[in-house]
């Protein structure tokens, strides 16, 4: 465990040598790796997005994979073709670039909802169907998706229903004067990026994968998240709350970030922590709610505040 803790202490150094004043994004992406999920990131362009994969995939020794999303991509772009070879009469599948460790799905939102599902399938499944053949993906597989928030025109906005297969929302935002300076500094020359090297390897990744799901988690704290779910869908600024996916996600991101904590067991703060992160997106609020600008993470703290939090002394 103490091996295992200084590594996750060496990636998460390693990335903010890169992207600057950025612990929790760097943090909470690392926490949906681990916990097998992804992660949709919507911000301006030019806050190190792409930057922030790049520097994870370096990290972890992993392949990386960027797919730009245009109007005019197609499903087989992403997924991979069967390419027929008159030599040998047979088709051979030329994958993806959806077929790989870590991929940066970039501007998701400006590509057709076809082409979209085709990429949220191989998220959920862990596979590609093609040509009736069922390809596949091996773990590590984690999916960054981008998109922009003020450029709508030309769009497709995601619905409710794909983005409730994404584990975690983040934001990245603005850096301060500070860690603005700070990069000036840093990229005047050779960029970081350049000079990153691995820190560990795709094999440890999957070893952390499987202590993650060892992490404990007493059922009081189950059931603190339950509670939290079912008054989502009670909500008076609620059309439609909280799927059961959610649940399942929110236990699995709390013990991987118990996990990074140093910790094999969650407690009710993790729960607390992670929930807006994790539960605000799968919202679809009342017209009336959208009216009065409310947000779903307005929505995630009341509800927070309305439940009883599992005192440390009742579980184990």
């Amino acid at each position: 465990m103490i091996e295992t803790q200084r590594s996750i202490h060496e990636v998460l150094t390693n990335i903010e040598k890169v992207i600057i004043g950025k612990h929790e994004v760097t943090t909470l992406s690392l926490a949906a790796l681990l916990a097998k999920g992804h992660v949709l990131l919507e911000d301006v362009p030019g806050v190190g997005k792409t930057m922030l994969v790049r520097a994870l995939a370096k990290s972890l020794d992993c392949s990386f994979n960027r797919i730009q999303f245009t109007p005019d991509l197609l499903p087989s772009d992403v997924t991979g073709v069967s390419i027929y070879h008159p030599h040998t009469q047979q088709f051979e599948y030329r994958k993806g670039p959806i077929v790989g460790d870590i991929v940066l799905a970039d501007e998701i939102n400006r590509t057709s909802p076809k082409t979209q599902s085709a990429l949220l399938e191989a998220m959920e499944e862990s596979s590609v169907t093609v040509d009736g053949e069922t390809i596949k993906i091996h773990q590590p597989f984690f999916v960054m998706a981008t998109q922009n928030p003020i450029e709508y025109e030309g769009t497709y906005p995601l619905p409710e229903a794909q983005l409730d297969r994404f584990l975690i929302k983040l934001e990245m935002g603005y850096p301060t004067e500070d860690e603005e300076l700070k990069m000036l500094s840093l990229t005047g020359g050779l960029h970081p990026i350049e000079a990153l090297t691995a820190v560990i390897d795709k094999h440890n990744v999957v070893a952390m994968q499987e202590e993650v799901n060892r992490v404990y988690i007493d059922p009081l704290v189950q059931q603190y998240i339950i509670k939290l779910v079912r008054q989502t869908r009670q909500h008076d600024a609620v059309q439609l709350g909280v799927s059961p996916r959610g649940a399942i996600g929110l236990m699995r991101v709390a013990k991987a970030y118990a996990f990074i904590q140093n910790r094999d067991y969650v407690i009710p703060d993790d729960v607390i922590y992670l929930a807006p992160y994790v539960l605000a997106h799968r919202l679809i609020l009342t017209h009336e709610a959208k009216y009065a600008n409310m947000t779903g993470e307005q929505v995630i703290q009341a509800v927070l505040n309305q439940i009883d939090v599992p005192a440390r002394k009742d579980f184990n």
